[in-house]
Parts: structure tokens; C-alpha cells; sequence
């Protein structure tokens, strides 16, 4: 553990995919990270302020600000029923209508490097880089993108991962931009789901934390049932977001690989001669260390 913690920013799309809410509760739940500012990305972001909003105030966080981005659509995705009666206008904390700037501002006013954890789309953090591309001299990147061998659902060839695909040019700008990359790509985060005594023991606990994940794994769960994707009770779904925030401040357990990634038209992220050099997460030294980390910290 470090003996000075490490200031942080997170970007988020969290109302899609579960993960990033289990992403959220272990970002407030390791004491080696100083979180300075959450920004949400992709899609309806005001309603995905509201998700972080009414976590960090149930969870008693909201010194922390929280910066909404660009607005893109209107969906309400997954999560929704669980914040449709929460009222944005009276969460206690700061909230701004421009996390872009936001960005900007905490990494150039910051008297040590920050790391920026994206577990989104990256329109917001291309966005800053677009208003203030010096940011990257006291920053460093650290994301949940990409396909490097690997795809999903334990396929052994590589997919278009929903972060890259999202948003291809923003990531295309994120990754060829000068700072230092650290990436989780599915090689590694589509290895985490929670099974047997690990599982159990999340469940069990009682602290406000897990109970929020709780309440919106519960709801989330409902929802994509109704899509006819198949979720076994004796394991949750694939939380890879939570990589990221364990990279923020350690890569004890992973193998990490300099490569030159190029972003494709298509969204593929491959190794070539034409990419931009990034330090790639390609596989576990010890998997089942992480997870039981996992747990530990959500239900200490």
C-alpha cells in the first residue's frame, strides 16, 4: 500500500452494464486511492449522474464532485428503476454540467500526477484532451478497452469491445494522445466473475457499499433476463470494470505487455507497426488473489 495515496478521476458509463457499479463501490472502497472527481460518459449522462450521485449519498461520499457529460441521447438504460425517483437538484455534493473541463481543471491544478480511470466510452476524456491536450503531462491513463487476443464469452479470437466500438474515433484520440497507457483489455477483465464461498461471502455482507451494489445487481439482473441473456444464479456477471480500479493503484497480480495498438475503422484494437504503444494487461499471474481482493474490500 502506498504510504500517499494516489489522486484519481473516474469516467463512467454506469447504467448499461452492472460492472461499473460493482467498479464504483471498490473505487470507494481501496484507501490507497484519493478520488477527486467522477464524470460520466455516453448516452443519457445526467440520469447516469443520478445513479452516482444517489451511491455516493447513500454510501455517505458526496465530498466527492461529480462532473456530467455530453448528452447524447435520452435512454434510461438498465438501472433506471432504481434512481426514477431521485431528485438531482438535492444531492448535497457538487455537481457540474461540464465534466470535460472538470478534468481539465483537477489534473492542471493538481500538485501530483492524477490518474484517470476510464471504464466507458471515452468521448468525455477526448473531450478534455480536445480542450486542453497539455493535461497529459500530469496524468496518466489506466482504461477498461479493448480486445488484444481474446474476445468474449471465453472466445479465442479477438471482438470489438463495447467501450472501443462505442466510440471508435474518441478512443482512436485517447490511445495516440502522449501519456502513459495502462489498459485491462478483455484478455484479463472477462475473467472476473464471482462463484462459490466468494460469492456467498459478498452476498452475506452488510454495509452500505454492497448493499447498494446489491439493490442495482438485483435490478439490473431482472432487466437483462428479460433479454433473454442467460445469468446463472451461482455466479454474477462479468465484472470487468473493476480491473481498472485495481490497476489504479496496482498491477502486483497481472502480466503487463508494451504494445503498439492501432484502433480500426471497425473497432478492433491491434497490435501493428502503425499503433501507439500501451501497456497491455494480457493475462492473470494469480485471478483468484484479485477476486478474493475484490471481496475483501467491498465487504471489509
Amino acid at each position: 500500500m502506498n504510504a500517499k495515496k494516489i489522486p484519481v478521476i473516474l469516467d463512467t458509463d454506469i447504467g448499461l452494464d452492472v460492472d461499473d457499479t460493482w467498479a464504483l463501490g471498490l473505487l470507494l472502497k481501496c484507501p490507497e486511492l484519493d478520488v477527486k472527481l467522477i464524470t460520466t460518459s455516453s448516452d443519457n449522462t445526467p440520469l447516469k449522474a443520478k445513479l452516482v450521485a444517489k451511491f455516493l449519498e447513500k454510501v455517505g461520499r458526496t465530498d466527492i464532485p461529480i462532473g456530467i457529460g455530453i448528452e447524447e441521447n435520452r435512454k434510461k438504460g438498465w438501472q433506471y428503476p432504481w434512481i426514477k425517483d431521485y431528485d438531482l437538484s438535492q444531492y448535497p455534493g457538487a455537481i457540474h454540467n461540464n465534466a470535460a473541463e472538470m478534468i481539465c481543471s483537477k489534473i492542471t491544478d493538481s500538485n501530483t500526477p492524477i490518474t484517470l480511470i476510464a471504464i466507458g466510452p471515452l468521448g468525455t476524456v477526448a473531450k478534455s484532451l480536445e480542450l486542453k491536450p497539455n493535461i497529459t503531462d500530469n496524468s496518466r491513463f489506466v482504461g477498461m478497452h479493448g480486445s488484444i487476443r481474446v474476445g468474449y464469452w471465453g472466445s479465442d479470437k479477438q471482438h470489438k469491445e463495447y467501450n472501443v466500438k462505442k466510440n471508435i474515433k474518441a478512443c482512436r484520440e485517447v490511445f495516440q494522445a502522449p501519456w502513459e497507457k495502462t489498459i485491462t483489455p478483455l484478455d484479463t477483465c472477462r475473467e472476473i466473475r464471482l462463484t462459490g464461498l466468494l460469492l456467498d461471502r459478498f452476498m452475506k455482507s452488510d454495509n452500505l457499499v454492497v448493499n447498494s451494489i446489491k439493490e442495482n445487481y438485483n435490478i439490473w439482473k431482472k432487466k437483462i433476463l428479460a433479454k433473454l441473456i442467460m445469468e446463472k444464479k451461482d455466479h454474477t456477471s462479468t465484472l470487468f470494470d473493476t480491473v481498472a480500479i485495481y490497476l489504479g493503484f496496482s498491477e502486483d497480480l497481472l502480466n503487463i505487455e508494451e504494445l503498439k495498438i492501432e484502433v480500426t475503422d471497425s473497432g478492433l484494437t491491434q497490435i501493428s507497426d502503425n499503433g501507439n504503444l500501451i501497456r497491455c494487461a494480457t493475462s492473470w499471474k494469480d485471478v483468484q488473489a484479485f477476486k478474493e481482493l475484490l471481496v475483501d474490500r467491498l465487504t471489509n
